[in-house]
Formats: structure tokens, C-alpha cells, sequence
């Protein structure tokens, strides 16, 4: 039991080596260094800059709370439901 469990905590590898797999994470970092120094180099920071400061083009209102009274037919629907749940043995 214990080694299945070892064998999925530690995928075997394809036999590469550590420096191999090292370099990859190594250039994966660089890679995503580049990409976001060429983006501030093409683009610059204005539009970031003016997305976090600017104001909204909507002003939010809060929706009103919902009523928790529910109408006689609505009422006797739930009532159904819930009890054909209970009856078959279903239950979320």
C-alpha cells in the first residue's frame, strides 16, 4: 500500500538529468521575466496605471436584499419537493 502511494507522490521521470530538469525551471523563469519586461518596455505602465486609478465608468448600487417570503404556490412546490427527496432517499 505504500508503495502505490510513494509511485504517485513521485511521478517516475524519463530518465533525464537533475541539471536537465533544473536548466528547464531556469528558463521557464527567464522566459517569464522577458515577456513581462518587453510588455512595460513596448507598452509602458500608463494603461496600468490608469486602470488602477481611474474611477469607475458605473457606479455600483447595491441590489435590494431578497424576500424570504415565498408565495402559497411557491410554498407548497418546495413543500413537495423536499418531501419526495426524503421519501425516495435522495438528498443533495
Amino acid at each position: 500500500m505504500v508503495l502505490g502511494m510513494t509511485t504517485i507522490a513521485i511521478p517516475e521521470s524519463e530518465h533525464e538529468h537533475p541539471v536537465v530538469a533544473w536548466i528547464a525551471i531556469a528558463a521557464i523563469a527567464c522566459a517569464a521575466v522577458l515577456i513581462a519586461w518587453a510588455r512595460f518596455e513596448v507598452h509602458g505602465t500608463g494603461d496600468l496605471e490608469a486602470a488602477l486609478y481611474e474611477e469607475p465608468l458605473v457606479k455600483l448600487v447595491p441590489m435590494p436584499p431578497a424576500e424570504d417570503e415565498a408565495t402559497g404556490h411557491q410554498a407548497q412546490v418546495d413543500e413537495a419537493v423536499t418531501a419526495s427527496r426524503w421519501a425516495t432517499a435522495f438528498s443533495p
